[in-house]
């Protein structure tokens, strides 16, 4: 398949720039064996069975976003995109001349130092007080997604981060998740649902688009995953009751089908590029945001869901007036093996 083929047309006005409150009265589009169903994220418990497994990633976003200065006065933006040490970072540049070995960025009261490269990633290693990390605290801000054209606010502090968030490293919050709260999990836990929890800290490349039209031709990015021994034995015991895993997200989905897929590792990097023709081993329903036109994730839910089942979604999506991506509404999706296809 090309990259044109999951293009759709999204009006700018259904980008949704802030979140619902509170965050459980989002609408949920039921992607089911039978049609499309128009529901509410608080039909979730009804639409899941007891013992059945609702899997979380509990990572938490970090304030990756830096500004900072180089030393003739240039503006220099990073986006740190993973943290090596406490003291090492990879990350993006944006600067009008990027700075080459031994140079420097001035951010707070010290500077980053540039060390190298790791493709299109800059090593960068902080000279200053304190750890990367308490610089990011004192002088980050959260990465909100370029398609959220506003500064984050106050707001952001609390609905950017699920409320499990525990692991920091992320630079993008794992949508999916957003709508919990507790009500919706307290009803999810009176229903009989079981919930385990892993870790995939989401890089800043979910949002590049694909700059090659040929899907073979992608390299994926690489993101670092953690499926605990307690989240792959619980996942073990509900296939073996014949009840169903549900993945929160694409990358939960990511995460599992490389950890648990044959030759699979529990924790690691995963640069797993799942398109149609994919054969999911370890995922029996998927709740997942909208996405991007020709996306990674839109093809990833297009080869769970069926191709041709999953635009037409997007398209009932749109004409629905459902509010998409990150702070947008969301999707349960059935897998196309269903249907028998």
């Amino acid at each position: 398949m090309k990259r044109s083929d999951f293009t759709y047309h999204l009006p700018q006005e259904l980008i949704a720039s802030h979140p619902v409150m509170p965050r459980s009265a989002s609408r949920l589009l039921h992607v089911a064996t039978d049609g499309l169903h128009d529901r509410q994220m608080l039909d979730l418990p009804m639409l899941l069975a007891p013992s059945d497994l609702i899997v979380f990633n509990d990572t938490k976003v970090i304030k990756a976003r830096l500004i900072g200065a180089k030393p003739t006065g240039g503006r220099a933006e990073v986006l740190v995109e993973r943290v090596l040490s406490d003291t090492e970072v990879l990350a993006q540049l944006g600067a009008s001349k990027k700075p080459k070995v031994g140079g420097e960025i001035i951010i707070a009261d010290g500077r980053l130092v540039m060390v190298g490269r790791d493709d299109d990633l800059f090593h960068l290693r902080w000279d200053g007080p304190g750890t990367v990390w308490s610089l990011m605290e004192r002088a980050g801000a959260l990465p909100l997604p370029p398609y959220i054209e506003r500064a984050p606010d106050a707001e952001d502090e609390t609905r950017y981060q699920t409320v499990f968030a525990d692991k920091p490293g992320a630079v993008a919050a794992p949508t999916a998740s957003l709508h919990f709260d507790e009500a919706l999990l307290a009803a999810l836990a009176v229903r009989g649902v079981r919930s385990a929890k892993l870790t995939l800290h989401v890089g800043a490349g979910t949002f590049q688009p694909l700059r090659v039209e040929n899907l073979e031709d992608h390299v994926m990015h690489a993101e670092h995953y953690e499926v605990p021994a307690a989240t792959a034995a619980a996942i073990a015991a509900t296939r073996a009751a014949g009840r169903r895993v549900i993945a929160v997200g694409t990358t939960v989905a990511r995460a599992l089908e490389s950890a648990l897929a044959e030759g699979g590792k529990p924790s690691g990097d995963t640069r797993l590029f799942i398109t149609p023709g994919y054969r999911f081993r370890a995922v029996d329903l998927l709740l997942t945001n909208t996405h991007l036109p020709e996306s990674t994730l839109l093809m990833l839910v297009c080869a769970f869901g069926g191709y041709e089942r999953l635009m037409a979604a997007y398209r009932h999506a749109v004409a629905q007036r459902y509010r998409f991506f990150s702070y947008g509404d969301a999707m349960l999706i059935e897998p196309v093996a269903a249907l028998g296809k």
